[in-house]
C-alpha cells in the first residue's frame, strides 16, 4: 500500500469521541509542509531487512512509512501509513513497566529488576551477578520479569491486566494478533531460557511458563502509529490520557518510565539516540518507535525495515530528522526565558510603600527561585504582595517555598503580613 501524506487533526472536547477528524486544508498545511521534508527523507533510506526471527514478522510490507503526532492536549496529527496495524512487540515494555510500578511501587519492582542500561542487544543474558536482576526492564530478560510482576494467577490473568492498561494507554481497545502470537510461541525458546535464568536466580515472581505466555502476547497487541503517539502522549502528560483524560498511572511511575525510555530505550544504541535525537524513545521489532517530550507531545512512527541493533531505519531517520529541523531535542538549550514577574506596582510613600508583584506562567523551582532572589529588593516598604491571579500552575515545590517565605517573613508594624500571597484561583493547592 503507497503511503499517504495526510494531515488530520482530533480535539480533546469530547472525550468519548476516539476518532480523529479531519482538519481543512488551510488549518493542516503549514504543519503538512514543514514535515514534509521529514518523510522525503525517510523514504530514501533503504537499508536494513524486516524481522524474520519470529516468522509472522516477515510477511510486513517493507515499504510502509507512518508517522503521527500527539500533543498532550489531545491533538493528533498524522501522516503516510499511521493507521496500518503492526504488533508492539517490546514498544509494549515501558507501558508494562509503568503498569507494574503504579501497582507495587518502585521499591517492590526493583527488587526484581534494576535501572541500569546494559550496554547489549535486547535479547542478550544480563542478569546481575549479585542479585539474579536484569539489568533493567527494556531488554528482553527485564520486561520478561516486568510482565511476572502483574497481577493474576496464570498467563491469561496476567495478559488481561496488561491489556487493559495498554488499551488505557492508547485510548482504545487493543487486540491481539493470534498468528503472530502462536509464531511467537513456536520460536520463543531463548526468551524461555532468559526467563527460566530468572526464575533460577529468584527474581521472576511466577513460573517461567507464565510469564513467557502473558509477555508473548503483550508483545502481540496490534497498535498503529496513532496508538504510539497517544500512548507517549500519556506518559508525557504525566499519566493522563489525553483524550479520555483516563489518569492511567500516577505522575510519579509516568516520570520513572520516562527515565528509563531515555537511559535504556533504544538498547546498546541508547547513548548515541541520546546525543543524536534526544527523546525519550522505545524501538520494537514490528517496526514502530515510540518517543516523546515531557509535557509537550508523544510521537509513533511505523516503518518495518530493521537495523543490526532491532531499530527501525526509516523511524530512527525520521526522528533524527524531527529533532534537527524542529529542535526537540531534550537538552537543547532554549532562549531566555520571560521574567516570571509581569507587572510591579507600588503605593504609598517610598519609605512606608505596598508593593505588588503580578507573577506569570507556569512556576518550577527555578521560576520560584528568581522570584525569591528579588525579594530584598522589592520588600523596602512596608509590604509586598505576590499576585498570583496571572499564573498557570504552580508545582508543588514552588508552593512549598512561597509559602515558607510568607510565614519567614512576619509581619508589618500594623499587624497585616510583610508578605501576602494574593491566590484567587488557588493555583498555590489549598
Amino acid at each position: 500500500m503507497a503511503p499517504r501524506d495526510e494531515a488530520r487533526d482530533h480535539h480533546a472536547m469530547d472525550p468519548a469521541r476516539l476518532s480523529p477528524q479531519p482538519v481543512s486544508p488551510a488549518h493542516s498545511q503549514p504543519l503538512r509542509t514543514a514535515l514534509t521534508s521529514v518523510l522525503t527523507h525517510a523514504r530514501s533510506l533503504t537499508d536494513g531487512e524486516v524481522a524474520s526471527y519470529i516468522p509472522e514478522l516477515a510477511r510486513q510490507d517493507p515499504e510502509q512509512l507512518g508517522i503521527a503526532l500527539a500533543s498532550v492536549r489531545g491533538t493528533i496529527h498524522a501522516w503516510g501509513d499511521s493507521e496500518a496495524e503492526f504488533t508492539i512487540q517490546s514498544i509494549s515494555k515501558p507501558f508494562t513497566f509503568a503498569l507494574a510500578l503504579d501497582a507495587l511501587g518502585l521499591a517492590a519492582v526493583t527488587e526484581h529488576v534494576g535501572l541500569e542500561p546494559s550496554g547489549e542487544p535486547f535479547n542478550a543474558i544480563s542478569l546481575e551477578e549479585t542479585s539474579g536482576r536484569p539489568l533493567n526492564p527494556m531488554i528482553n530478560a527485564g520486561a520478561i520479569v516486568t510482565t511476572s510482576l502483574i497481577a493474576g494467577d496464570d498467563d491469561a490473568e496476567k495478559f488481561a491486566v496488561v491489556r487493559d492498561g495498554l488499551s488505557a494507554f492508547a485510548g482504545r481497545r487493543l487486540d491481539v494478533d493470534e498468528d503472530v502470537y502462536l509464531s511467537e510461541l513456536d520460536t520463543g525458546d531463548r526468551n524461555r531460557a532468559l526467563a527460566y535464568l530468572a526464575q533460577a536466580a529468584g527474581t521472576l515472581a511466577s513460573s517461567a511458563e507464565v510469564a513467557t505466555r502473558a509477555y508473548f502476547r503483550q508483545c502481540s497487541l496490534r497498535v498503529n502509529a496513532r496508538d504510539l503517539a497517544m500512548m507517549a502522549a500519556t506518559l508525557a502528560g504525566g499519566g493522563i490520557n489525553p483524550l479520555t483524560r483516563e489518569r492511567v498511572v500516577s505522575e510519579d511511575v509516568a516520570r520513572w518510565t520516562i527515565a528509563v525510555m531515555t537511559s535504556c530505550g533504544m538498547y546498546d544504541a541508547s547513548g548515541d539516540w541520546l546525543v543524536r535525537v534526544g527523546l525519550p524513545a522505545k524501538s520494537g521489532v514490528g517496526g514502530g518507535i515510540v518517543a516523546l517530550q515531557p509535557d509537550q507531545f508523544g510521537v509513533g512512527t511505523f516503518s518495518p525495515r530493521l537495523d543490526a541493533r532491532g531499530n527501525s531505519v526509516r523511524g530512527v531517520g525520521m526522528l533524527e530528522q524531527l529533532s534537527k529541523e524542529f529542535g526537540l531535542h531534550m537538552l537543547e538549550h532554549r532562549a531566555d526565558p520571560l521574567s516570571p514577574i509581569a507587572d510591579i506596582t507600588h503605593s504609598g510613600p517610598d519609605d512606608d510603600r505596598d508593593t505588588t508583584a503580578v507573577l506569570r506562567g507556569d512556576f518550577k523551582f527555578s521560576d520560584s527561585e528568581q522570584v525569591l532572589s528579588m525579594l530584598p529588593e522589592l520588600m523596602v516598604g512596608r509590604s509586598l504582595t505576590l499576585d498570583f491571579s496571572s499564573v498557570t500552575r504552580v508545582g508543588p515545590s514552588a508552593a512549598r517555598i512561597f509559602r515558607g517565605a510568607a510565614e519567614r517573613a512576619g509581619s508589618a508594624p500594623d499587624g497585616r503580613p510583610r508578605l501576602a500571597l494574593h491566590d484567587p484561583d488557588h493555583v498555590l493547592g489549598d
